[in-house]
C-alpha cells in the first residue's frame, strides 16, 4: 500500500494527486494508494481518499506502506522517517498557489540531499522517481533529542 500525505495545508496539492492517478492509469502503480486529502478536493476511482485520517490512523498508515509520498512538510517527513519508510517529497510551490512561498523546496532537498529522502521535482519523471524508490535505501533517522537535552542541562548546571 502506497499512502499519500497532503497535510492541513488550507490551499489545494490537486497537482500531486493528478500525478499520482496518471500513475495508476498508465499501470505504473499496481499498489492500493491510500490518500489523507486535507484541503484538497480531488475525485478518483483509483484511490481512496479521506479529507483527514486520525493521528491513529496516520501512524497505522505509515506503519503498513511500503512507500509514503507527501508534500514538503516537514512533520510528514520527519514521521515517516521515524517508520524507517521510504519518502517520495513533492514540494508545494508558490507559483502554483500551493503555498505562500517556496520553503518547502528547501526542505525536500535538505532532506534529499542528506540521503533521507527521494524528491520529485516538477521537472523529475514521476516513473523514474518511482523505480528508484524500489531500490532506494534512505539514511536512517537519528533522533538528537537526547543530546539536546543532555546540552542544556549542562548548560543550565554550569551557569
Amino acid at each position: 500500500m502506497i499512502f499519500v500525505a497532503l497535510g492541513t495545508q488550507d490551499k489545494s496539492f490537486e497537482r500531486l494527486l493528478k500525478i499520482i492517478d496518471e500513475n495508476i492509469e498508465n499501470n505504473v502503480i499496481t499498489e492500493e494508494v491510500i490518500v489523507q486529502a486535507g484541503y484538497t478536493k480531488y475525485k478518483s476511482d483509483n484511490m481512496q481518499i479521506f479529507d483527514y485520517v486520525s493521528i491513529d490512523d496516520f501512524n497505522k498508515y505509515i506503519n503498513e506502506c511500503s512507500l509514503f509520498i507527501t508534500h514538503g512538510g516537514v512533520g510528514n517527513i520527519l514521521s515517516a522517517l521515524k517508520a524507517n519508510k521510504k519518502i517520495i517529497a513533492v514540494p508545494r510551490l508558490a507559483k502554483y498557489k500551493e503555498h505562500t512561498n517556496d520553503h518547502q523546496l528547501q526542505i525536500v532537498n535538505n532532506f534529499y540531499e542528506k540521503g533521507y529522502i527521494l524528491r520529485l521535482l516538477e521537472t523529475d519523471d514521476f516513473k523514474e522517481v518511482y523505480e528508484k524508490a524500489k531500490n532506494f535505501e534512505p539514511k536512517k533517522w537519528v533522533n538528537n533529542n537526547d543530546l539536546l537535552i543532555s546540552k542544556l542541562k549542562e548548560y543550565i548546571d554550569n551557569n
